[in-house]
């Protein structure tokens, strides 16, 4: 019996000790150095600074910081994870290929 093992469409291994910017549902947003992570993004990230929301507006970021440390990201919260160097093209995982 053969068994399918599901492929996932992020490869974060390549982001290991490297910087990441991660959003979260609810809106809060934290950049640190990406130390681990499992197949549900569950995300272990050292150097974690939080960007802090405007009490005014909530959906806007300010100029301030708050120096996290090390922490742990629960994967069902993580919406958004992006390197701090830069984004890459890759092929679109959704699309069928014709033979």
């Amino acid at each position: 019996m053969a068994v399918n093992r599901k492929e996932s469409i992020l490869d974060l291994g390549k982001y290991i000790d490297q910087g990441v910017r991660v959003k979260f549902q609810g809106g809060r947003e934290v950049h640190g150095v990406l130390k681990g992570y499992d197949q549900l993004v569950n995300l272990v990230l050292d150097e974690a600074v939080e960007y802090l929301r405007d009490p005014e507006d909530p959906y806007r970021i300010t100029e301030q910081t708050r120096t996290l440390g090390m922490v742990v990201c629960r994967g069902t919260q993580v919406s958004l994870i992006s390197p701090m160097d830069g984004t890459e093209e890759i092929a679109n995982p959704f699309l069928q290929v014709e033979e």
